[in-house]
């Protein structure tokens, strides 16, 4: 794994959340790529790091409601909390710290159950927490490398639904938790649309692409004017990826919109983005956004196949390797044109088990996966081939029906 001074993910245990009844990836590299049939849980485990994101961003109310509350978002037939657990290091040797946050409902309200941040400073000792919180209620150790001996403070959450990160992480005093809030704050989930990038926005420069892209000529402008040198670098791969394009530029009108214009190398004047391939821009779109001159602590894309030519996706899997020195990079894909540029440890395949549950399998640690690519085999083919254990469809329907 490269050295690296950003945050990253090493293990996530997701329990009692929709179909991710109890789930947990560890080892997770830089970039990590999720595959399996519709409905085995992709989609649920991007919406897990959306639901923290917002939950620190707009509270963990918002959050709730908008997922239909706990007779939604519990697992069918479970009980208990819904828990959710990251193992990170803020940089490359720092300590690995665990953040543990379980989430139960009171009477239509969410209510945090347990709320913990714990680590183990040297090789020996017990982790202990430096956070620790429930109902509300609950002990921080300030400082910049809290220790267990250090004198622990009470505090008290003006409401049971509030998130003891949000609350402390805006306070120097507790760097630790200030670091994991900015952390989850720095988290993007694309969710891309190529008819929002074809709006019409007002003019004016913004420094980060919207989920669904519809300020993607506001990006342009910004970019042109601030980095040009990240745009060039943008445009330059497009022009590798999409034949004859030459030039996209975002222009100001008399009436405060702002229009974003695309040339071919073969004529003079460029035309309108709106009249573009939903390929061209949704490929300029995920460029902008591996670009970005701050990169993201956490990009999230799903299914970034669609629209794009098949023999398009290798090279973008290519270019989210490349961004994943600084970004740690989650892709969900249904393509082995995709998936033919991944490593067997970026890989794991989700599929529903017969209780209707999903599990996880790493393809490294699926029986002969190691052993096809020594010789030379493409992860992506093997799956097209039936030899990935996990997530294929048509072999569950096989199995079903046996």
């Amino acid at each position: 794994m490269p050295v690296s001074a950003v945050p990253r993910i090493e293990q996530i245990q997701i329990k009692n959340y929709r179909a991710l009844r109890d789930v947990r990836l560890d080892a997770l590299t830089p970039l990590t790529v999720v595959l399996g049939p519709n409905g085995s849980g992709k989609s649920t485990l991007f919406d897990v790091f959306g639901f923290l994101a917002e939950a620190l961003q707009s509270g963990l109310r918002s959050a709730w409601d908008k997922r239909g509350r706990l007779r939604e978002l519990r697992s069918r037939e479970a009980d208990g909390p819904i828990s959710i657990e990251l193992r990170y290091r803020e940089s490359t040797g720092s300590p690995l710290i665990t953040y543990h946050l379980e989430i139960d409902e009171d009477g239509g309200k969410p209510i945090v159950r347990r709320e913990t941040l714990r680590w183990k400073r040297g090789s020996y000792g017990k982790p202990f927490n430096f956070l620790d919180f429930a109902n509300g209620a609950g002990q921080v150790i300030s400082g910049d490398l809290p220790e267990i001996e250090d004198e622990r403070r009470d505090a008290h959450l003006a409401s049971t639904d509030l998130l003891a990160i949000a609350t402390l992480g805006q306070l120097a005093e507790n760097p630790r938790v200030v670091a994991l809030r900015e952390f989850i704050q720095g988290w993007y989930l694309s969710y891309l649309s190529a008819t929002d990038a074809r709006g019409i926005p007002e003019a004016g420069p913004i420094e980060r692409l919207s989920q669904t892209g519809d300020n993607l000529a506001n990006v342009i402008q910004y970019l042109s004017e601030t980095h040009p040198d990240r745009l060039e670098a943008v445009l330059r791969t497009l022009s590798a990826r999409v034949p004859r394009l030459e030039r996209v530029t975002a222009e100001p009108m008399p009436d405060g919109r702002l229009l974003l214009r695309v040339k071919d190398a073969p004529f003079k004047d460029p035309f309108l983005a709106r009249f573009a391939s939903d390929g061209t821009l949704k490929m300029l779109a995920y460029l902008v956004l591996l670009y970005d001159p701050e990169p993201l602590s956490l990009l999230g894309i799903e299914e970034p196949e669609n629209y794009l030519h098949p023999r398009l996706l290798y090279g973008l899997a290519e270019e989210c390797r490349k961004v994943s020195s600084n970004t740690q990079v989650f892709v969900s894909t249904h393509s082995p044109f995709f998936v033919n540029a991944i490593r067997p440890n970026e890989l794991w395949a989700l599929e529903r088990d017969i209780h209707g549950y999903t599990k996880a399998v790493r393809a490294a640690d699926m029986p002969g996966v190691a052993e096809f690519v020594a010789e030379g085999a493409q992860v992506g083919d093997l799956w097209m081939e039936g030899h990935l254990s996990a997530g294929d469809p048509l072999r569950i329907a096989q199995q079903a029906t046996a």
